[in-house]
């Protein structure tokens, strides 16, 4: 990855909403290097101008948009945050205004933000670097389209996937997910964050709830499918205590530095949908138990890392398997790394730093480069 030239006292820039935590913790990094504060341009101002301009020597890191009334009513034509549709809307807003910022060097690379929002063209991007990734009929160049609920079903057939993630190609945070499950005749359960009221509407809650209706369920993935929706197979996962458990894995300068498992009772582990944090040493223990190599798992993460170079920091989906032996990669996300009080994993050279230090210093020239000969993330 390309490093900005080192400087004496180089100028941070971020673009983002300043009362997000995460340009809070960026910024508190970048002071704690000894370096001025950086200066935040508001998502607002940019959608507004059509772009913003940067110094050819500021270093940039780009920020998710959030959940923001104005931003919302700007890039999907809602001011309420909480509505799951528009997310069609919301990306083609979002790609145009990263279109729009000039100048600077980028810790986010402007080619691959859409592509990392876009489910099915970055599951297509990492299936083709043999980045082990759940089946999934709506990636690729044989994409099949999903036009709504009937088309859902017929691709449940077709694939033999009776149980299936159903996907908004756009979402984030879970946002309109359904964990889709078929037993036998005229059974089908889907359980997601959505809820669904009596005009139709789709909104964002944070109790995680189960539609064992048919008819529901395809209310909401008809009113979901003109945004574009992609479907994987659901792979059985590891479990911790009882509890379904996967991996966040945030990979900085291409390094695995940090880590945290997430464990819940239903099939979202999102900590926001009531997911905990599992313990990490415990889960390095059974994958060793079972035979493999922890230092593997996260190889694949800087697998599916490496293939977006010229991006700085990714939070990679691990989902370990039920044996912990093998794992796959359920998505890669742009602004990943809100780990807070979480700092770097043994032997990754970040040990001591949490996320947001560990890019200040990548992006300083002084991040742990990746290197496998006679190292180990043990």
């Amino acid at each position: 990855m390309q490093r900005p030239a080192p400087r004496r006292r180089p100028r941070f820039a971020v673009v983002g909403n300043p009362e997000n935590r995460r340009v809070t913790l960026f910024a508190e990094a970048v002071l704690a290097a000894g370096l001025p504060a950086p200066r935040v341009v508001a998502w607002t101002d940019v959608l507004r101008a059509g772009g913003a301009e940067f110094g050819p020597e500021e270093i940039v890191r780009i920020d998710s948009p959030g959940e923001n009334t104005q931003v919302d009513r700007l890039l999907r034509g809602t001011g309420d945050p909480t509505r799951v549709e528009g997310s069609a809307r919301w990306y083609a807003g979002f790609t145009a205004a990263l279109a729009g910022l000039r100048g600077g060097v980028r810790l986010d690379d402007p080619d691959d933000l859409p592509v990392l929002f876009d489910k099915r063209r970055c599951h297509a991007v990492l299936h083709s670097a043999g980045v082990p990734v759940p089946a999934s009929p709506t990636s690729g160049p044989s994409a099949a389209p999903v036009r709504g609920w009937d088309d859902v079903r017929a691709l449940m057939r077709e694939h033999r996937m009776p149980r299936l993630f159903v996907k908004p190609a756009h979402g984030s945070s879970a946002s309109g997910v359904l964990a889709v499950e078929t037993g036998g005749p005229g059974r089908i359960r889907a359980t997601t964050s959505v809820e669904l009221t009596a005009d139709g509407n789709l909104f964002n809650s944070l109790r995680v709830r189960r539609y064992e209706d048919e008819r529901d369920i395809a209310t909401i993935v008809d009113a979901l499918a003109p945004d574009g929706l992609h479907l994987e197979r659901w792979l059985p996962k590891a479990s911790q205590r009882g509890r379904a458990a996967d991996l966040r894995v945030v990979v900085v300068g291409g390094r695995a530095t940090h880590a945290v498992v997430r464990t819940s009772r239903s099939p979202l582990t999102n900590l926001h949908l009531g997911g905990s944090r599992g313990d990490l040493d415990t889960a390095r223990q059974a994958v060793e138990a079972a035979g493999a190599r922890w230092s593997d798992l996260l190889d694949v993460c800087e697998r599916a890392a490496a293939c977006f170079p010229r991006t700085l920091c990714v939070g990679v989906d691990l989902l370990p398997a039920v044996d912990w032996r093998r794992s796959a990669v359920g998505e890669v996300n742009a602004f990943g790394d809100l780990l807070p009080r979480l700092t770097g994993l043994p032997g990754s050279g970040a040990e001591g730093l949490d996320t947001y230090a560990t890019q200040v210093a990548a992006a300083l020239g002084g991040a742990p480069a990746r290197h496998r000969t006679g190292t180990s993330h043990a």
